[in-house]
């Protein structure tokens, strides 16, 4: 259904691009409302990155996350965000790695990173300090039934209303750096590093 929905939208999009349309987010803060604004699960997405055995990285994907993000555009510094994140639906390039991620602990002990059905993770903001088009959002972290204080370095990357469904929508990419030895998951350390790079991307719809 999302991939026929997809195809669609790609379809409806085509005259915009022949006719050389304006692009419809712009990173032009004036274009943001004051107002509580909801994620856009199918546009937002956290990527992970890891070294692994020291020869390369690997990467995966957390999607379909789901909160919400309260902002006055007079008041920047004030804004809240509550992001929770499904660690169920991780993906990676490779099955086998996928389903690693997700499996059972052996003989019935601690599963090697997050088990078969782990619980959400959850991002809530404690502070923001916004500069311009940039800001450093620090919030607690909730990962595997723990939470620790995390810091995004965050961008605001456009603003405007969605050609589709007419909605104001406003976008951010964030990035940070965590421990996931300090979220209890401490399988195969350090051949598979400790520290995992987060490469945030955002899309919030007004309500």
């Amino acid at each position: 259904m999302r991939k026929s929905l997809a195809i669609l939208a790609l379809i409806a999009a085509t005259p915009l691009i022949a006719q050389g349309a304006q692009v419809p987010g712009q990173q032009d803060a004036s274009r943001v409302t004051a107002g509580t604004y909801a994620t856009d699960p199918g546009h937002t997405l956290i990527g992970w990155r890891v070294s692994h055995f020291g020869f390369n990285d690997y990467f995966g994907i957390f999607g379909d996350a789901t909160g919400t993000l309260e902002i006055d555009p007079a008041n920047p510094s004030a804004a809240k965000v509550d992001i929770t994140i499904p660690v169920s639906k991780v993906t990676t390039a490779s099955k086998g790695l996928t389903d690693h991620l997700l499996r059972a602990g052996k003989d019935g002990g601690k599963p090697d990173f997050f088990g078969p059905s782990p619980a959400d993770a959850r991002f809530v903001s404690t502070s923001v300090a916004a500069t311009g088009n940039t800001a450093k959002i620090t919030g607690d972290l909730t990962l595997n039934g723990v939470t620790k204080p995390v810091v995004l370095d965050t961008e605001f990357s456009g603003a405007g209303a969605n050609p589709f469904n007419k909605k104001e929508t406003v976008g951010f990419h964030a990035t940070t750096t965590i421990k996931r030895s300090d979220f209890g998951v401490n399988y195969a350390l350090p051949m598979v590093s400790d520290e995992v790079e987060l490469d945030i991307t955002v899309a919030f719809e007004k309500k």
